[in-house]
């Protein structure tokens, strides 16, 4: 199944080249360095809404174990944040804390997933300037736009990653 969706995905030679390349820029240094907004939202929206539940969750929580915790609240906070805004459904009861888990937080936005494919990308597009909500919202700060970038590049990169490895 993994490799249907890696040549759905990322079609073949050129694309999954890529691809690979944008992986590797992920991976080195701090996980939004080497990675323009525009291309963590477009990478994100061309492999998100195509994960299996399964790869979904395994790549967010990989990805957000890159954040530190505090990161992981506030990217949280924000998700929350967002999704009343945009009347999306949310599921997650308790306080903000809970969000330091990376394996929660990637619980939380796969069952999202799950609900709505792609949802991340929308809810987190405004934080990047990019997306159909034109422009930033007006609560964004500048720790929001990097951490956003970290997460929807590192959903990707890792689904990425790991439909690679099991080709």
């Amino acid at each position: 199944m993994a490799m249907n969706i890696l040549q759905q995905v990322l079609g073949s030679g050129q694309q999954q080249q890529e691809y690979q390349d944008f992986t590797q820029r992920y991976e080195q240094g701090a996980p939004w360095q080497g990675i323009s907004n525009q291309e963590a939202y477009d990478r994100f929206q061309q492999v998100g809404p195509q994960l299996p539940p399964d790869v979904y969750q395994q790549s967010s929580q990989q990805a957000f174990e890159r954040l530190s915790p505090d990161q992981r609240m506030q990217l949280g906070q924000y998700l929350q944040q967002q999704s009343q805004q945009q009347g999306v459904p949310f599921p997650h009861q308790g306080g903000p804390e809970a969000f330091q888990d990376a394996g929660y937080l990637a619980q939380v936005t796969g069952q999202m997933h799950q609900q709505q494919p792609g949802v991340l990308g929308q809810l987190l597009g405004g934080a990047l300037g990019a997306g159909s909500s034109g422009g930033g919202s007006s609560n964004q700060s500048m720790l929001e736009s990097p951490v956003a970038k970290a997460a929807l590049a590192g959903v990707a990169a890792m689904a990425v990653k790991q439909m690679m490895s099991n080709r």
